[in-house]
């Protein structure tokens, strides 16, 4: 390998065995395949917006905070403080009750953080929703609205106004083949579910 091919991809290469050993034994909610997947899957998309290793790492890790017992302070330790605020950025925010009772409020405040977020964050959180939107759309073309029955909240307008939402939101990628995947796989699936 010449030096000019040579690429560091090292803090990359720790973040994913990190997410792999994270997310592991877990399955994508009610998709039966391994939850890794899916992290593997955004960091694909967000690669295809920029080559900054701390963005990759991110989307890789993006579901840590969250869904497994990651800890801010452990994403600083091993990833430094810019990956770990990435990944902060991408993580819901915990409110007391039920999932479907705070459901619209978290969509809402994740749809106002990310279209005032700054252009990192927008790009690591586009390599997660294009990875969820994939999904929704391949199982809408599956099995239609029975779908929606997958979620805490089944309302079909609920997901139309998030998605729409977070297309207003991600619309500063909009020269990007990601958004645009985005944009067309949200309107194939939510078109005719938006209230008039």
């Amino acid at each position: 390998m010449s030096k000019k091919d040579y690429l560091d991809s090292s803090l990359l290469d720790r973040a994913i065995c990190f997410a792999v050993r994270a997310h592991a034994n877990t399955e994508r909610k009610g998709k039966g395949f391994p939850y890794i997947v899916h992290p593997l899957e955004a960091v694909v998309i967000v690669s295809t917006m920029t080559s900054d290793q701390e963005l990759l790492a991110a989307a890789v890790l993006h579901d840590t905070m969250e869904d497994t017992d990651t800890t801010y302070e452990q994403l600083v330790q091993e990833f430094g403080k810019r990956v770990a605020d990435l990944v902060a950025h991408e993580s819901d925010m915990k409110f007391e009750g039920s999932a479907s009772a705070t459901w619209h409020l978290r969509k809402q405040i994740a749809i106002e953080h990310l279209a005032n977020a700054p252009l990192d964050v927008k790009i690591v959180a586009m390599g997660d929703k294009l990875s969820n939107m994939r999904i929704i759309a391949r199982d809408y073309a599956e099995i239609g609205d029975a779908l929606w029955k997958r979620f805490h909240v089944s309302d079909p307008q609920e997901h139309a106004w998030h998605y729409y939402g977070l297309l207003q939101s991600l619309s500063s990628l909009s020269d990007t083949a990601a958004f645009q995947e985005f944009a067309s796989l949200v309107k194939q699936v939510f078109e005719d579910k938006v209230l008039q």
